[in-house]
């Protein structure tokens, strides 16, 4: 029996790896696949050889250190006992590059599927990805022609998030009712992301969100939303969840996309959800907050102009971005009343997401490179 492995760091890419798992099932049913991942990739039929230990920023990754460290150790343990033809690897540069390292030693094929993103940091990254890389896939499509000036085996095979907002159906009032959620009225998203020092950060601005929405904007009789990411220690955050339900927020563990589609506007963390949010067309503002040593490290070193996804593939403010101490309540209502009360401001947004939406339509990333990664392990 042939085996893959594949390793993922966050919540996102997990997701991508479980509808990978399901494609590589369903293409080569025999195939044994272990990983690195959480309950989705379990559910997906991946073996796990270890949850995921994400980190994200300086001082995040120091405080990470100990259970990153365990967590490579039990990755190059299962690469000598189980001896997989491929390892794919998903994002997560810092462990997946040394990964790959010793991979490559073993004479273990690399397919890197999901490039970090070299293109805002760390630039030179592209030639050290496609030298330990045998094939590299990318989820953006201005990846592709970075990793071909390198010599490199690439190819834009779409995004993994279309595959499920294509595969549900666009019922809003359904989805509301199924969510717990009254069909007749507004709803808010909130979207405060999956990494601990994200919930950690913006859990109390969504806090504030709420209770500044319900006085200054009470009129329109809204209701608030927040799906949580399945790996997240609902306990770490007890107080801030119980104070939210309290203020009449629903809480719903994973349904991220069905919460963004039944929704009529949302406050996310920079990150896989406001691209979600684009395919959906769900109005938004994005936001973002790390530690004052990470923000001042990233400053000095990243080299574009906009952090979410749909403003870096159009190049141009589509979405309103707040960071650090512009992550405050106040500016974040005053950009959903232009949402709520500005039709052509709302339609000039959603208008650039079906332009970005059409760029990835049709596409079926998952199946695409399972096809690749059953040629790779042969």
């Amino acid at each position: 029996m042939k085996t893959v492995m594949i390793v993922t760091g966050e919540s996102s890419g997990e997701l991508y790896g479980s509808l990978l798992a399901k494609a590589l099932k369903t293409r080569c049913p025999d195939l044994h696949i272990i990983g690195i991942g959480g309950e989705r990739m379990k559910e997906a039929g991946v073996e796990l050889i270890s949850g995921i230990a994400s980190s994200f920023g300086i001082s995040e990754v120091i405080s990470s250190y100990r259970a990153l460290k365990e967590t490579f150790k039990k990755a190059v343990s299962a690469m000598v006992k189980f001896s997989p033809e491929v390892i794919v690897l998903i994002d997560y540069p810092d462990f997946n590059i040394r990964l790959a390292k010793i991979a490559k030693e073993k004479g273990i094929k690399i397919f890197y599927y999901v490039s970090p993103q070299v293109w805002a940091w760390r630039k030179g990254r592209v030639k050290t990805i496609a030298e330990v890389s045998d094939r590299i896939a990318v989820i953006l499509p201005f990846e592709e022609a970075m990793y071909r000036d390198t010599g490199a085996q690439c190819e834009f095979v779409g995004h993994p998030v279309m595959e499920e907002i294509e595969s549900m159906g666009q019922d809003k009032a359904a989805l509301k009712m199924s969510l717990g959620l009254t069909a007749g009225r507004p709803v808010l998203a909130l979207l405060p992301g999956s990494r601990p020092h994200e919930l950690k950060s913006l859990l109390p601005i969504m806090l504030d969100v709420v209770k500044t929405f319900a006085s200054e904007l009470s009129g329109y009789n809204c209701q608030f939303i927040m799906p949580v990411a399945p790996n997240i220690d609902m306990g770490k955050y007890k107080d801030y969840i119980e104070q939210l339900k309290n203020k009449g927020v629903i809480i719903k563990k994973e349904n991220a996309v069905n919460v963004l589609a039944a929704s009529d506007m949302a406050v996310i963390a920079s990150g896989t959800a406001a691209l979600q949010a684009a395919f959906l067309e769900t109005p938004m503002v994005v936001i973002y907050k790390v530690s004052p040593l990470s923000f001042f490290i990233a400053k000095l070193v990243v080299n574009v102009r906009y952090i979410s996804l749909i403003n870096l593939i159009t190049d141009r403010e589509v979405v309103k971005e707040l960071l650090q101490s512009g992550a405050n309540a106040k500016n974040i209502i005053s950009e959903l009343k232009k949402i709520l009360l500005d039709k052509d401001y709302r339609d000039k947004m959603t208008a650039q997401f079906r332009a970005v939406k059409d760029i990835f339509a049709g596409k079926r990333p998952s199946a695409r490179v399972a096809e690749i990664i059953c040629e790779m392990a042969a």
